[in-house]
């Protein structure tokens, strides 16, 4: 009868123990937890806070006692492994206060990532918080519930500060979000598609720090000033640090075991670390990016979910490879849906991948059918139309593209097969031309020379080399423009081409950009160096005033 460890539960570690037990009758499993809750649900814990999921217990995905009864699982909560002695094949557990020893014929690590707590002075002052468990958000709320939390300052723009910053507003807490980068949400969107989180979380009224690192906390009676080196300071009752996780790696490496470049658990195809005894799984490992194929750290539950799976069907001696993760991830900012899937441009860059990029502004469904909502898309890929990568933003509908776009992206989809797809259509539900067909339209017109694009950030540079042709109407243009741009609706375009300079390329915007690529094709056609403004003047406008 195999003996198998598994340390640490939730996501990774208890699909790959409730799997085992189906696929194996006799085998012991017995799963070690350092915290109290073995199977919690730690993507929920944000919302506790502001009483969207009202009860703690809601959180808990299962008790100990269920997974005993019900799996024949030996869970031990409370229970921490210190050491792992590969020689003989034993772990030493610490728990209240003992320490004994416990043998395995094959170990499964699944620590998951630990809060970053970076040496800024004053950082361990109590009113600062990270979020990780149950008890974490329960000290929030605590102080919260207390009247004692007016005021609080989120430390990084990352999934958890985000949502953080969005349940404190929810509760009618003073936020201030602070990030060291120039955007949020860096690991999943690019800067003009952050610009439109950027605006909704202003005008929801998050007062955002963008470029701003935190140098110190500082006591002030009962409060804490947050200073940071832009010289401002924040007073806040209680400051929540997200400024990132880092693999939980210390028990691996004290064993032996070989780290990979980017510091997580190296593990091959079969999820197996360097010891063919123990395999490791969830936030804690590298694994192999689908689209740069380069090495990443991704802690996201749906990846350590299926990794769990994996271990579990190779243990049972089910032999399957994990292949790569994408990095697919939503989030809702206060009514706003950001998603993305895939590399964004900057991670493209990074890793040396030539590649192109469209951007598309629709609505969530027909536009004639009430309740219809903007929806902004951004598509990228490369010369022969492979799709590297995609992000979405809106109110409505995102979760739906995302995961069409994500679909494609896992089976090495063309945006030719983004043209082709069939999706639902009914006027309450999408459109018949889905967003997500219009994208695969966009970035097929791009691939076949039809047009070419500018990005919203390269204006500036353009200014003075370029001519900004406006084909609005003189209504929309009147309401904002690109400054010094020449306004020429296109319905008078062609009776008016002698105002177009000529001699130096022209930059074609309208609203969204639809009229502006009837405008180039029409411009293109008579010999002129034209290019579509991508996104239109909605993408401009929010992106300059993110500057």
């Amino acid at each position: 009868m195999a003996r198998i460890i598994i340390v640490g539960g939730v996501a990774g570690g208890m699909t790959a123990a409730a799997r085992l037990r189906r696929l194996d009758e006799a085998a012991e499993i017995i799963v070690f937890e350092a915290g109290p809750y073995v199977s919690f649900a730690n993507c929920g814990l944000p919302y506790y806070i502001s009483g969207v999921i009202p009860k703690r217990e809601d959180l808990l995905v299962a008790s100990p006692e269920h997974l005993r009864n019900n799996l024949l699982l030996d869970i031990r909560t409370e229970s921490k492994v210190v050491s792992i002695d590969r020689a003989v094949k034993t772990v030493t557990v610490e728990s209240a206060g003992q320490r004994y020893e416990e043998r395995y014929d094959v170990l499964v690590l699944s620590p998951g990532a630990a809060p970053v707590r970076p040496p800024i002075p004053g950082v361990n002052d109590e009113r600062v918080h990270t979020i990780r468990f149950i008890p974490d958000v329960e000290a929030v709320k605590k102080r919260l519930d207390a009247g004692r939390l007016k005021k609080a300052v989120v430390v990084g723009g990352g999934f958890i500060g985000v949502e953080m910053a969005d349940n404190l507003l929810r509760a009618n807490v003073e936020v201030h979000l602070v990030e060291m980068a120039d955007q949020v949400l860096s690991s999943m969107l690019d800067p003009d598609m952050a610009a439109f989180v950027h605006a909704h979380l202003r005008q929801k009224g998050v007062h955002l720090h963008l470029g701003s690192p935190v140098t110190e906390f500082i006591p002030d009676e009962d409060k804490l000033i947050v200073a940071l080196d832009s010289g401002s300071q924040l007073e806040a009752d209680a400051v929540i640090l997200a400024i990132g996780v880092r693999p939980e790696v210390e028990l691996a490496k004290a064993a032996g075991l070989a780290l990979g470049p980017r510091g997580g658990i190296a593990v091959d195809e079969y999820l197996r670390t360097s010891d063919p005894n123990i395999y490791a799984i969830g936030d804690a490992i590298e694994v192999k990016h689908l689209v740069t194929g380069q090495p990443t750290l991704i802690a996201l539950a749906g990846p350590a979910n299926k990794q769990g799976r994996i271990v579990a069907n190779n243990i049972a001696g089910r032999s399957e490879t994990y292949e790569a993760s994408q990095g697919t991830a939503i989030v809702d900012v206060l009514g706003l849906a950001a998603a993305g899937t895939g590399a964004t441009s900057m991670a493209l860059k990074r890793a040396d991948i030539p590649h192109l990029s469209s951007v598309i502004h629709a609505s969530s469904h027909a536009s004639y059918y009430p309740g219809a909502t903007p929806l902004t898309m951004k598509l990228l890929f490369d010369r022969t139309g492979r799709i590297l990568g995609a992000q979405a933003v809106g109110e409505k509908g995102v979760d739906k593209r995302i995961d069409v776009l994500a679909t494609a992206l896992r089976m090495n989809a063309t945006v030719e097969d983004l043209q082709r797809l069939e999706l639902a259509y009914a006027p309450q539900f999408g459109m018949a031309r889905d967003p997500v067909n219009v994208a695969g339209f966009v970035a097929g017109n791009i691939l076949a020379g039809d047009v070419s694009t500018v990005e919203a950030s390269q204006v500036p540079e353009l200014k003075d080399m370029a001519t900004f042709l406006d084909v609005r109407e003189p209504r929309e243009h009147a309401r904002g423009c690109i400054p010094g741009s020449l306004n020429i609706p296109l319905s008078e375009l062609r009776t008016r081409l002698n105002e177009i300079p000529r001699g130096k390329p022209v930059v074609v915007y309208c609203e969204v950009g639809r009229r502006a690529y009837i405008a180039c094709c029409a411009l293109r056609k008579l010999g002129l160096d034209v290019s579509n403004l991508a996104g239109g003047w909605r993408s401009y406008a929010t992106v300059s005033s993110d500057c």
